[in-house]
């Protein structure tokens, strides 16, 4: 393989990596697992026979999107704290 092609491969593949960076914090995918979790824990409820099967969904994916709007905040504190510890070496 010629150099040219190894930088065009090495290009794409940034590419793909970023596309699935992009997608990991997407709002797009916070709102689908936040109505599939809904959904599913909607079914367990009413086959489970609780009571008020669609209001108490709300409460574990509600859950699920708040999770996922702290961690990016703590995940951003580790990442600075981490890359000081590393610059020291």
């Amino acid at each position: 393989m010629n150099l040219e092609a190894e930088v065009e491969a090495i290009k794409d593949r940034n590419r793909r990596v970023e596309a699935d960076k992009a997608w990991e914090t997407s709002g797009v995918r916070r709102v689908f697992i936040a109505l599939l979790t809904y959904a599913l824990i909607v079914l367990f409820f009413l086959t489970a026979g609780f009571p008020r099967p669609f209001l108490s969904a709300l409460v574990p994916a509600t859950g699920f999107v708040l999770s996922t709007l702290s961690l990016s905040l703590v995940k951003r504190y580790w990442i600075r704290r981490f890359l000081r510890g590393h610059a020291r070496i």
